[in-house]
């Protein structure tokens, strides 16, 4: 047996450090982070998160973690801080500053103006005993014995330890907050979890000059010319309270013209499909592409009915666009 690429042996390597620096930070959470939890929850402003460099791409990352689980928050660039943005905080916040060392010059400058400010300051680093740690608030330890880089220089262990501590804050106080799924959705409207939460049948249905309604009594070639108008696949029979009567798809009329084309001269009540399917305008999105999934007869549109009037057409296209998969 060949021996294993080089590339191999470094990429387990690197990985299984990372993971024993994870577990280690793990059991060595006490009630810092539990302090850091309530600090956050009580929060009446922002949590403003703030560094420089590697760290202060975490510190970015993070706000956007915590203001997408319901704790809103911001990002400071620590070198734009000291050129006036450290107007942005107030004293109703909560800052956190990341920095590896604890003495990045920047940031260390911060900690007198923030004190006047009255904002509370934790500190994400992994030498506690440094410049920023005397004057943090609340320290959050990230200590590793070493990077993966095989020159221990290149952020590699540190700023995955940093990440995943800042993870786990931002989680710990979701869950306290009971944020669910339907909150989660409200932040993320744009995205397949915030569609299947949020989207409903009429906001996908087809309604207006959209949906194809005809009379009883219209006759086939009309019928056939309002589907093609429509542009969808089926035509609602209604009567003159817009309750549904009946349906007519494309299939129905295929079906039907090569048993006779004299069906043409025929009514839409002759050849329309008494008790369709039809689903409620209210329902979610998600749920009516299960409808569709599970119908024993394999369908693309559904009428869309409130109480007995129809309100749109609801065509499993349109569903499958909207981004609810």
């Amino acid at each position: 047996m060949s021996p294993e690429p080089k590339s191999l042996q470094t990429g387990r390597q690197v990985l299984r450090q990372e993971a024993e620096a994870l577990v280690a930070c793990a059991e060595s959470l006490d009630e810092r982070f539990e302090q850091a939890v309530e600090w956050v929850l009580a929060c009446t402003g922002r949590v403003v998160t703030c560094g420089l460099g590697k760290s202060g791409h975490i510190a970015r990352k993070t706000a956007g973690t915590l203001s997408s689980t319901g704790s809103p928050s911001l990002f400071l660039h620590a070198a734009e801080a000291v050129h006036g943005d450290l107007g942005m905080v107030t004293r109703n916040d909560v800052v956190i500053l990341y920095s590896h060392s604890g003495e990045t010059d920047e940031l260390v400058r911060l900690f007198p103006a923030l004190k006047a400010t009255g904002a509370r300051t934790i500190l994400i680093t992994g030498r506690a005993e440094s410049s920023a740690g005397r004057l943090a608030d609340l320290i959050l330890d990230t200590r590793v014995h070493e990077e993966a880089c095989p020159n221990n220089l290149a952020p590699t262990t540190s700023t995955t330890v940093m990440l995943a501590l800042s993870d786990a804050l931002a989680l710990a106080v979701m869950d306290r907050r009971g944020f669910g799924k339907e909150d989660f959705a409200k932040f993320h409207p744009s995205g397949a979890l915030g569609k299947r939460l949020l989207l409903r049948v009429e906001d996908v249905m087809r309604n207006g000059p959209d949906v194809a309604l005809v009379s009883p009594g219209t006759d086939v070639m009309t019928t056939m010319r309002a589907i093609t108008q429509a542009g969808a696949g089926a035509a609602c029979v209604v009567d003159e309270a817009s309750r549904l009567m009946g349906f007519i798809s494309d299939g129905d009329l295929r079906r039907h013209l090569l048993a006779s084309p004299e069906v043409l001269h025929a009514t839409a009540a002759d050849i329309m499909t008494s008790g369709v399917t039809t689903i409620a305008p209210d329902l979610l999105a998600v749920e009516a592409l299960e409808v569709f999934q599970n119908h024993p007869i394999k369908i693309g549109e559904m009428p869309v009915v409130d109480g007995e009037r129809l309100v749109g057409l609801l065509m499993l296209k349109d569903l499958l666009r909207s981004g609810i998969v």
